[in-house]
């Protein structure tokens, strides 16, 4: 079953593109949190949402908030994407999409992994949910008018 807007965000502990181990309750009461599940590291849509994300990263800092960005790539491909293009936040290796699926994140003509993006606020509620595979950018802007309307 999805989540749903309104919902308690499913916790899930992943891997890190440094290795460290991740975990979604280590946020609860401390940040709101951008999580956003990508297709496929270093292609050029995910590369083009990553970069998005990372240019407006001291935004959502300034917001309170934390970005995640979810593939079932491997640690070290996401540490080689990580460092290729500058990324600030954390990447984290959801091997099998056992996170995509606890999410309900849905495949594109069934086969792509789907690019979906979570805004959950500092009690852990889900509070925006933006599918795209195509509209790169509005990934991120959607996350900031969501954190706005957080914190009126």
């Amino acid at each position: 079953m999805a989540v749903k807007v309104g919902d308690t965000a499913p916790d899930f502990t992943l891997t890190s593109q440094t290795g460290a181990s991740v975990s979604l309750k280590d946020f609860r009461g401390q940040k709101n949190v951008i999580v956003y599940f990508y297709p496929k590291d270093d292609t050029p849509g995910c590369t083009a949402e990553a970069c998005a994300f990372r240019d407006s990263y001291e935004v959502f800092k300034e917001a309170g908030a934390e970005v995640i960005g979810i593939s079932d790539d491997s640690q070290q491909s996401h540490e080689k994407f990580a460092s290729k293009y500058q990324l600030p936040f954390t990447l984290l290796s959801d091997t099998g999409n056992k996170v995509r699926q606890l999410y309900g994140v849905p495949a594109t003509m069934w086969i792509m992994p789907g690019r979906v993006t979570y805004v959950i606020d500092k009690q852990g509620v889900v509070k925006h949910i933006f599918d795209s595979m195509l509209d790169f950018k509005a990934h991120v802007s959607e996350a900031l008018k969501t954190l706005e309307a957080i914190k009126i």
